[in-house]
């Protein structure tokens, strides 16, 4: 640490890490069905590909549309109370899933007052498979619901919030930073979930990893205030912090941002808000795909259980730490390079765009050791994460403080929108694949499935980048909303 740094101090750094451990608990929550549902729920409720395809692709839609009120929410309780309702929620909607089977024990048998295993003793009583399916999937679908509910107030929140601690010219990096605990939490999820699922059910596994929400919500309250008001935030810090409003009051003509609520068809009439809701919207649902599918897919293509698949997802996403690269990048581009932060964000995004081209061999390449798709996994998951941390950050570059959550969430509905095609469309293509024992270039079964959708996601990135780039060629910061 330089004598500047001391000088100026680092308190944006303690937000920018409850950010990251937000970040990284809203993915553990996530990920606890994706890595229970194929050895320790599908066997009690007998649920098929399509069935899971059906509850994620849900989940997409509600949190696709949670997202677009999620950001207004934020904006309208501010960025306190806003992410202690979100993770509130969420933490709830975590836990809920656990008592899934009590109540459709309750539902089919009448059997209310048991506890976990007298719910499956009661399950395995019922004769028809279709009720148990059908109620089965229904609960989940609610507790999905409350989940998403609450997980879509993350991000415009954190976006909110480092733009409250941040200058433009190190947004990019605190994003990396606190979105990296999306990889970490799914980094920390194989190697947690499944053992607890195994040590003590699977529905102990959504409640321990829900319950990190709640004490993650006492920290928030005692450590978080506006840094123009926080004690711990010193003059020099601060100054540095509002850098750039500093710098643009010195500019002939300056007008200082009005603090009035924006409406959604305000944010409409810009390219900026259709340009970041479309990258959003053809990349979002590569990640989820991975995120969900992947355990799915070893398990499949490679007769793995979670127990044996959990090293393989260790590694997968200690790569896509490399992330990390995706905040400093920019950096280097307008520091050395003398771009805008947006020219600087666009050039990056642009590198980041190519290395998911790596999917299209990862099935040809799966034959000969399962570990290849595993790390060209982990690299488009990296590449993506850095893309997301560079694509969030235009928000900040574009639009006043006042719109930025308004317009993370409208992004994140476009994407989550992306995301609803892609896992119910796998689910379905899955479920064919395999029935049918469909070929498609040279795969056969599940495998041509799987290849289909790996080709897919493999070119998203630059079909958004390119759309991207049509809408907002240069940059073009909005100054009359």
């Amino acid at each position: 640490m330089n004598q500047n740094t001391k000088k100026i101090g680092n308190y944006r750094w303690t937000i920018c890490s409850l950010l990251f451990f937000a970040t990284t608990i809203n993915y553990l929550d996530r990920q606890v069905l994706s890595l229970t549902w194929k050895d320790f729920i599908a066997p009690e409720f007998h649920w098929t590909n399509n069935d899971y395809g059906n509850i994620t692709a849900l989940f997409s839609i509600f949190y696709a549309v949670s997202l677009l009120f999620a950001g207004r929410f934020v904006d309208w309780l501010d960025t306190k109370k806003g992410f202690l309702w979100a993770i509130g929620i969420w933490s709830v909607g975590a836990c809920l899933h656990a008592f899934c089977g009590i109540a459709t024990s309750g539902l089919l048998t009448g059997n209310w007052f048991v506890g976990f295993d007298g719910a499956k003793e009661a399950l395995a009583t019922v004769d028809d498979v279709g009720k148990v399916i059908a109620v089965s999937v229904s609960l989940f679908i609610v507790a999905r619901f409350v989940l998403a509910l609450g997980e879509a107030g993350n991000f415009p929140a954190a976006i909110k919030t480092t733009a409250e601690y941040f200058p433009k010219k190190d947004r990019a990096f605190s994003t990396s930073i606190f979105n990296a605990g999306a990889t970490v939490g799914a980094l920390a999820a194989p190697i947690t979930i499944p053992f607890i699922a195994k040590w003590y059910g699977w529905e102990m596994s959504f409640i321990i990893i829900g319950a990190l929400g709640f004490v993650w919500m006492g920290f928030w309250i005692f450590m978080y205030e506006k840094p123009e008001k926080h004690p711990k935030v010193s003059l020099a810090e601060l100054e540095y912090i509002q850098q750039d409003s500093i710098a643009d009051s010195k500019i002939v003509g300056y007008v200082p941002e009005n603090t009035d609520k924006v409406s959604l068809k305000d944010c409409l009439r810009y390219n900026q808000t259709w340009a970041f809701a479309f990258g959003k919207f053809m990349t979002d649902g590569v990640w989820w795909f991975f995120l969900f599918w992947t355990p799915a897919y070893l398990s499949s293509v490679y007769d793995m259980d979670s127990a044996e698949a959990a090293f393989p997802l260790f590694i997968l996403y200690m790569i896509t730490l490399l992330s990390i690269i995706g905040g400093w990048l920019p950096t280097y581009f307008v520091e050395k390079k003398g771009m805008n932060p947006y020219e600087g964000r666009m050039r990056s995004m642009l590198i980041f765009a190519f290395f998911p081209l790596l999917a299209l061999v990862a099935q040809p390449l799966g034959h000969i050791s399962y570990w290849l798709p595993v790390i060209i996994i982990g690299i488009a998951g990296a590449a993506h994460q850095a893309w997301s941390a560079n694509i969030f950050t235009t928000v900040g570059d574009m639009f006043p403080k006042k719109a930025i959550a308004t317009i993370t969430g409208i992004g994140g509905l476009a994407g989550g929108i992306g995301s609803t095609l892609i896992n119910k469309g796998s689910g379905m293509l899955f479920d064919y694949s395999k029935e049918t024992n469909m070929v498609f270039m040279g795969f056969e079964g599940i495998e041509s499935g799987y290849f289909i959708i790996f080709s897919i996601c493999a070119v998203c990135y630059l079909i958004g980048w390119t759309v991207m780039k049509m809408l907002v060629p240069k940059y073009r910061p909005i100054t009359d909303l």
